[in-house]
């Protein structure tokens, strides 16, 4: 029997495989725990999902991810960042289309997993705990829809925890908490400018009593990172014993050993429903077909443009170059690492951490290192994606609220009328604007101008995420 697999298949070969990173224990506590909805009754051969038609399955609810659960879900190393507009974690846009080529054997992970929300609200006592961790005296107070401690208007120390799940703190030191010897200037800084960083085990010591007042004094850490003369550690806690992505906690210390500022969230995440669970493979599949549905990697005809050489001088060579159809190349990433886990989405328009893929990949050997996610949970119980919004409809830039009315900001022409209207859900509100060419003009002029509507919601927004419709993204607020 012929082991070729078909020249779309970039995975390799279907086979039962033994895993490269996934955490067998964490697996047989999620199988155990009894926290699921339901037990698997068969699993799916090579890495596919468990069988979803069983019965006792059929009462979960489906997910109703606020992006496709087939968009990749990318990251650089810790040491890169995002270009501007682009979200924490996710591809760039306009970049070429990627495809992931497996370097050996994938693993098929546990059957099932459960996602983790961030519900409820923070409590002052877990407040005070964590400002006492990081020497902030005083006593939280309420300021809008936070929980404040220490000094707001001037030098000093400051923290801040939205009231709201999941509980997202900042911590920043304005003057250093020693003070400065005659003649140094430490004015509005943490720490004597000019210092030696500290070591990484002096800077993991220092923040394990803000980690462990935050609750994750069982995460990785990473102390690699520096800021000039102030370490960062960065620490990736377990969940239900899998290891996360998108929820670290980032603890800065200074020269002189003293934490100088960090944040994270402080609120525990709580554990929903059950699902089944896809392998490595599959959601390798699943993840070159959302990079090749997002960009174009159509047959390069003509090859790229680029600058006829002076004789004597090389060829240049640009893989990023645009070919003579529009179409950029696909650019090659191998996968060399997989575990099972949990990475951040928006579930209803709420902060959730959902069982996924954690793939370490690599452009070139010896390159940097990135970490991408896929979705984890069976297409099966993921909810279909509404329907794009009518091209006419237009996108709204901002918002802002005041009781139960949206005021809502958008571009449009001067000869049209526009209308706004807003579906309303638990965790989101989703705005639309509808746009009407005004009857009896044959003829306008084209200007653009900004405008506003008014929506009335049933219920005050609260901590709702407004979402625009026409993108289907999160809205900014005024």
């Amino acid at each position: 029997m012929s082991t070729e697999r078909p020249d779309n298949d970039v995975t390799g070969p279907r086979r039962r495989r033994p895993p490269l990173a996934v955490a067998s224990v964490a697996a047989a506590v999620l199988l155990a725990g009894g926290g699921g909805a339901y037990w698997a009754s068969t699993a799916a051969g090579d890495g596919g999902a468990a069988d979803s038609g069983a019965a006792d399955r059929k009462s979960a609810p489906l997910l109703a991810l606020d992006a496709p659960a087939d968009a990749p879900v990318s990251a650089a190393s810790s040491s890169d960042t995002p270009p501007p507009g682009i979200a924490p974690g996710e591809p760039d846009p306009g970049g070429p289309p990627v495809v992931y080529r497996a370097a050996g054997e994938l693993p098929d992970g546990p059957d099932e997993a459960a996602v983790h929300h961030a519900r409820g609200t923070v409590a002052s006592a877990d407040v005070a705990r964590l400002a006492k961790a990081l020497g902030i005296p005083g006593s939280p107070r309420t300021e809008g829809t936070s929980w404040v401690v220490g000094d707001d208007d001037g030098p000093g120390a400051l923290l801040k925890v939205t009231k709201q799940a999941p509980g997202t703190w900042t911590f920043a030191r304005t003057t250093p908490p020693k003070p400065c010897e005659s003649g140094m200037m430490c004015a509005n800084g943490a720490s004597e400018p000019g210092g030696d960083p500290v070591s990484e085990k002096a800077a993991k010591a220092a923040a394990v009593p803000v980690l462990k007042a935050a609750g994750q004094d069982d995460a990785a850490l990473n102390a690699g990172q520096l800021m000039g003369d102030v370490r960062v550690v960065n620490a990736d806690p377990k969940i239900d014993g899998l290891p996360t992505y998108g929820w670290s906690t980032g603890v800065q210390v200074g020269p002189d050993g003293e934490v100088t500022g960090g944040s994270g969230h402080l609120k525990a995440l709580e554990k929903g429903e059950t699902y089944p669970a896809v392998g490595a493979d599959e959601a390798l599949k699943q993840l070159n077909a959302a990079s090749r549905g997002k960009g174009d990697a159509g047959r390069d005809i003509g090859g790229c443009a680029t600058p006829v050489p002076h004789q004597g001088e090389p060829k240049p060579s640009d893989p990023q170059c645009v070919p003579s159809n529009g179409k950029r190349a696909p650019v090659e990433q191998t996968v060399e690492d997989a575990a099972f886990g949990l990475a951040l989405n928006y579930v209803d328009g709420r902060q959730t951490l959902v069982p996924s893929w954690l793939f370490t990949v690599r452009q070139a050997p010896g390159g940097p290192e990135n970490t991408v996610t896929q979705v984890a949970v069976d297409p099966k119980f993921i909810e279909k994606p509404d329907a794009p919004t009518p091209s006419g409809d237009r996108k709204v830039t901002s918002y802002g609220a005041d009781g139960r009315t949206l005021e809502v900001t958008f571009w449009g022409g001067v000869c049209s009328t526009y209308t706004a209207s807003a579906k309303e859900s638990a965790g989101q509100v989703r705005i639309s604007v509808t746009e009407k060419p005004q009857e009896g003009k044959k003829a306008c002029i084209m200007i653009a101008k900004e405008l506003t509507r008014s929506v009335t919601l049933e219920k005050p927004l609260g901590d709702r995420t407004v979402i625009d419709a026409a993108s289907g993204g999160a809205v900014p607020r005024t």
